[in-house]
């Protein structure tokens, strides 16, 4: 019995850790370049997979947070893809080096030219955004993603704390603590704007070895560990059991 219980319990274990190891449901997601420290400037990119089988994605659209508008929004070229940047009067004039800003950048939306994201593949949509809020922890940004074959899905669901996550959740960027020396949101905004310059982005084809993902291959290396620990497992429960029943019948 004690033999079996171990079989069981490795098996148990190794199911675990498979189940815990699949991946999450694919969505529009947000994630910085470098430090996004409140009050400096940053480089994210918007993460867009493609879900369906049958379609492409041919259009994404980026909402701002209105509640915390950045003084600067700018879009890094992508190949394939017509970008356009909306500004809206604010309701609140923003303050930014000395000026009073009474509009700023509430939408970005990129449109396909050409295919768009096929199925199988995903797009990164790059932005230098600043001056970052001090006064928040995190940005949201709802994001609206559109297919070849007219299907519209709205990334817009806020995730609360505590709560299992939305079906259709909103990108959110985790901003970190401000940075000690004001030089460094200098640099940060020198970086952000040469990043966003320089024209390059990432694509589909070459992203599959892109170091964000390293998080997928943690989840396969645990699925494969998984098995391993639930195979082993049996194993020894079945050896062991057939040692028993031979010392038995001696």
């Amino acid at each position: 019995m004690k033999v079996s219980r171990i079989a069981a319990a490795g098996s148990a274990a190794g199911i675990a850790v498979l189940a815990l190891s699949v991946p999450a449901f694919a969505h529009v997601s947000v994630q910085p370049q470098g430090p996004a420290a409140k009050g400096g400037y940053a480089v994210v990119d918007f993460k867009v997979p493609n879900e369906r089988d049958d379609a492409s994605t041919t259009k994404l659209e980026i909402n701002l947070p209105a509640d915390h508008p950045l003084a600067s929004v700018m879009p890094q070229p992508v190949p394939g893809w017509k970008v356009e940047v909306t500004k809206s009067e604010l309701d609140k004039p923003l303050e930014s080096h000395g000026e009073k800003l009474t509009e700023a950048v509430t939408k970005v939306t990129w449109t396909a030219e050409g295919k768009g994201i096929e199925p199988g593949y995903f797009q990164k949509f790059p932005l230098s955004v600043g001056a970052l809020p001090e006064d928040t922890d995190e940005l949201v940004f709802k994001a609206i993603q559109t297919y070849s074959d007219k299907e519209v899905v709205r990334w817009i669901e806020v995730p609360q704390e505590g709560q299992e996550e939305p079906d259709k959740p909103a990108p959110v960027l985790a901003l970190s603590a401000a940075e000690d020396d004001a030089h460094g949101a200098a640099g940060a905004k020198a970086g952000a704007e040469s990043a966003s310059a320089d024209g390059k982005t990432e694509t589909a084809a070459s992203a599959s070895g892109d170091s964000g993902d390293s998080s997928d291959t943690t989840a396969r290396v645990l699925g494969v560990v998984g098995i391993v620990v639930g195979a082993a497992g049996v194993a020894y429960g079945v050896l062991a059991g057939r040692r028993r029943n031979t010392g038995a019948s001696a």
